[in-house]
């Protein structure tokens, strides 16, 4: 690991800059050219490579492959701390391999990691503290309303809050924590607030105040903008103006078309601190029983190395019930891709705070009272050199008069945890990642036998079988998939081969995994299945030579 610590730009400790992050990303394809490259799938709309790291031997090699991405939200820069960890510990598996049945799985695959999906909108976080939902433009061409835009207003260099006084305020100060504003209640006492964007309002009337919204001046959501049920405005927001209408997603699913051979997806978000797994659009009892024991696996060892539990993403994880997301990665991957798919909100602040448990996950974000809000503004006051509570200063502001700039910092404590806690998330995540890896089937051709004929004729059977965890075709959910295509077998060489036998489809084969509670470990009937894993092929070959035989498919 020496040479790896050297070539570190330390994003384990700090969240890396586009240049860094590039940096980081070219020096790791320098140092191991021998099983990592580095390619550009995208330019985004400001410059930016959208980066793909590719880590395997013979990377253009089709086999079983893993692909993870992070920062697909601007201001979730975690994602692509861990996918550097990934990287970083993948290469480690490489260049001082390790024996054990779970490395040797990995380093027979390819692991394909995205860091950034959203360099552009990351920048903007970083450097200028606004909010952006995934990219920093706004190409809608109703473009004539009033609405805000972000900007820094005091001149630190930053675009964070802004309160104003207000007898019909919705806001006021916690008395038991000073600067820090809580919704309005009946009997509080003033002065009351109205809480708005640090910035200036577009097309303004000179009295109205628009209602500010998070996609305001930034309005696509890159997690709405991909094809499996994609919808538009109104009925979901920020979809786009039309499915992959933006560079970023469009590179995503042009890059996982042209490699069926991604098995595993893995999208990381922030903040929770939970798994949120498919099904998006309907409950449990849809999903087919193998797919669902094999996500049960992979929940079991997501508690068992993170602490996050799993959710279903239609079931704990819709905003509004039974109204399910359009337009989201993981619904496209899982359904259209067949992959073993999941997201992961990093980062349990909740849990940290110690804030209440609810029986929907997602009624975590929204079901937080005022004493939750002063927890965690203690909590950042003790735990994390309070970067989210900033105090306040009076400034003139060029549209509504004095206003207060400051309040709060959600970068660091709230959107993502302190650097302190970077590395143990980091680690944490890439074992879990490397472990699910580990699923993938694994084709093998095993030793053949060969039988004189005479007259110089041979048969040569061999058996095709799957040595690996799942089937051939993945999950069941991808089984019928028009281009999921079974295994086929080739031979060729310098001896002649019967035609019928030169090119064969033997179907799909199956992997030995189960899933978890699939229902045949009771130990009052245990049994293993039959041997629809492998296939005996036989070729009829005359003369003397080689004969090569290749088993396959596009996955």
């Amino acid at each position: 690991m020496s040479d790896l610590d050297s070539l570190s730009r330390g994003f384990r400790q700090k969240y890396l800059d586009y240049a860094e992050l590039t940096a980081q990303l070219q020096a790791w394809a320098e140092a191991f050219p021998e099983f990592v490259s580095l390619a550009s799938i995208g330019l985004t709309d400001e410059g930016r490579d959208l980066w793909v790291l590719t880590i395997g031997r013979e990377p253009t090699r089709i086999r079983p492959a893993a692909w993870i991405d992070g920062n697909m939200h601007a201001a979730e820069l975690t994602g692509s701390s861990v996918c550097l960890a990934v990287a970083e510990d993948l290469i480690a598996l490489h260049a001082e391999p390790s024996a054990s049945p779970i490395h040797d799985a990995v380093r027979e695959g390819l692991i394909y990691i995205m860091p950034r999906v959203s360099p552009d909108g990351a920048e903007a976080v970083l450097n200028d503290g606004r909010y952006v939902r995934s990219v920093p433009r706004d190409a809608r061409p109703q473009r004539h309303h009033a609405r805000w835009e972000a900007s820094d207003i005091d001149g630190d260099g930053l675009a964070l809050v802004m309160r104003q006084e207000d007898p019909a305020g919705d806001m006021v100060e916690a008395p038991e924590f000073p600067g820090l504003l809580v919704p309005r209640e009946i009997g509080d006492e003033g002065p009351y607030y109205r809480l708005y964007p640090e910035g200036t309002i577009a097309n303004w009337d000179g009295s109205s105040i628009p209602d500010p919204n998070f996609l305001s001046d930034n309005d696509p959501d890159l997690n709405r903008n991909f094809p499996y049920r994609w919808a538009p405005e109104p009925t979901q927001a920020g979809a786009g103006v039309f499915p992959l209408s933006e560079v970023e997603s469009r590179a995503m699913v042009e890059f996982a078309t042209a490699h069926p051979n991604i098995f595993t997806w893995v999208n990381l978000h922030t903040f929770g601190g939970v798994f949120i797994r498919p099904l998006g659009h309907a409950p449990d009892s849809k999903m087919h029983p193998f797919d669902r024991a094999v996500y049960a696996q992979i929940e079991q060892w997501a508690d068992e190395l993170t602490g996050y539990p799993t959710v279903s993403g239609f079931e704990q994880f819709t905003y509004e019930p039974d109204k399910p997301l359009h337009g989201d990665l993981t619904d496209f991957t899982h359904h259209q891709r067949g992959c073993l798919t999941w997201v992961c909100e990093l980062w349990d602040l909740f849990e940290q705070v110690g804030l209440e448990k609810q029986k929907r996950f997602v009624d975590r974000y929204t079901h937080v009272g005022r004493e939750d809000l002063v927890a965690i503004a203690k909590w950042d006051a003790e735990h994390n050199q309070s970067r989210v509570v900033r105090p306040w200063k009076r400034v003139e502001h060029p549209q509504i008069g004095e206003v207060e700039v400051g309040g709060i910092d959600p970068r660091i404590g709230l959107w993502n945890p302190p650097p302190d806690r970077l590395d143990s998330i980091c680690r944490s995540q890439s074992e879990l990642f490397v472990r699910t890896v580990a699923l993938a089937p694994r084709l093998r051709i095993e030793e053949p036998v060969m039988e004189s004929l005479g007259g110089g004729v041979h048969r040569v059977e061999m058996r095709i079988a799957n040595h690996g965890y799942l089937p051939t075709y993945g999950l069941e959910v991808g089984r019928e998939l028009p281009w999921n295509e079974g295994v086929w077998v080739d031979a060729s060489g310098d001896v002649e081969i019967d035609v019928a036998e030169v090119h064969r489809e033997i179907g799909h084969l199956d992997g030995w995994g189960r899933g978890r509670f699939g229902g045949f470990g009771a130990l009052y009937y245990s049994r293993s299945r039959g041997s629809r894993h492998a296939r005996r092929v036989t070729f009829t070959v005359r003369g003397s030579g080689v004969l090569r035989v290749r088993a396959g498919s596009c996955r």
